[in-house]
């Protein structure tokens, strides 16, 4: 078997306003918005070094230094609980981030859409494969959704986005792609950003995870603005097909669309009733509030 690059570093576009949760995002970045006690860019993080990515680089915006400060360290804090004894507290403030794992930040200066963001990482990227992951997108999956498509990646050299099937009606919401078999995966043939439903040419959407070859950079340099007056990612995957494979990957997994108001009570419900502090309390105080609703 052919081997290929390996997948080292993942891309998290964090630069959004999170105009959806206002006031909450007025000054907390939305990535750092808790499910139960972890934020929503450590979630995604996590699963990137789970699939074996050691470079995390985040395309950053103003107001989003809460979450550089989340992956440094924090000498105050850190001795503070030491001195209190409180070892399990501070085994977790010390072990967010493996040692091995590199951080990177790279500003981006104005809000111009997904296509922009992912292009700002070039110069940390290089001639290298890459992940992207949408903190938005919470995943929960026995095996992360992203190391499945690393699996597919290995196998082919291709690029790989991470899709589920979506209600028709909600198409517009999404890129949306038509595929075809190709040996034992699904090749994309044509990708569309956020199409009406009657335009779609299927109801299978990508959803925040993405693995990608270095050439999208010179496709998304030429990539005007799209949807929404921004440089889209979709668009600069459209052209990808002109030039090689890219393959679409159903994931193993729940996602949970955080970006959402209601997807994100969704995902504090399903992880609060899994949480070892919290789960067998919170299942009868949804037992207790479910019996009065009825």
């Amino acid at each position: 078997m052919r081997k290929h690059p390996r997948i080292r570093k993942a891309v998290f576009p964090v630069a959004g306003m999170g105009t959806r949760f206002l006031p909450a995002t007025k000054s907390t970045p939305k990535e750092m918005l808790p499910i139960v006690d972890k934020p929503l860019i450590q979630y995604a993080v996590e699963e990137a070094i789970e699939a074996g990515c050691t470079e995390i680089i985040f395309v950053t915006g103003r107001s989003k230094r809460s979450i550089e400060d989340h992956f440094d360290k924090a000498y105050e804090l850190e001795t503070e609980l030491a001195l209190r004894h409180k070892d399990a507290l501070l085994d977790q403030v010390q072990n967010i981030l493996p040692q091995n794992i590199t951080c990177l930040y790279i500003r981006q200066a104005e809000a111009l859409g997904l296509g922009h963001a992912v292009s700002c990482a070039q110069a940390a990227i290089g001639d290298e494969p890459f992940a992207v992951l949408l903190a938005d997108d919470l995943i929960d999956a026995p095996r992360g959704a992203l190391k499945q498509m690393i699996d597919v990646y290995e196998k082919t050299g291709s690029s790989v986005l991470g899709v589920e099937t979506v209600h028709p009606q909600e198409t517009g919401s999404y890129g949306i792609v038509e595929v075809t078999p190709w040996h034992e995966f699904q090749r994309v043939q044509s990708i569309v950003e956020k199409p009406k439903p009657e335009e779609a040419p299927s109801n299978l959407a990508v959803v925040g995870r993405y693995i990608l070859t270095p050439r999208i950079f010179e496709l998304l340099e030429n990539t005007g603005r799209g949807a929404g007056n921004e440089i889209q990612l979709t668009d600069g995957i459209a052209s990808l097909l002109e030039y090689e494979p890219v393959l679409a990957h159903a994931f193993d997994g729940i996602r949970y669309d955080c970006g959402s108001k209601l997807g994100y009570l969704e995902a504090t419900l399903a992880f609060g009733l899994k949480h070892p502090d919290t789960g067998a309390q919170f299942h009868d105080l949804v037992r207790r509030y479910a019996s009065l609703e009825g």
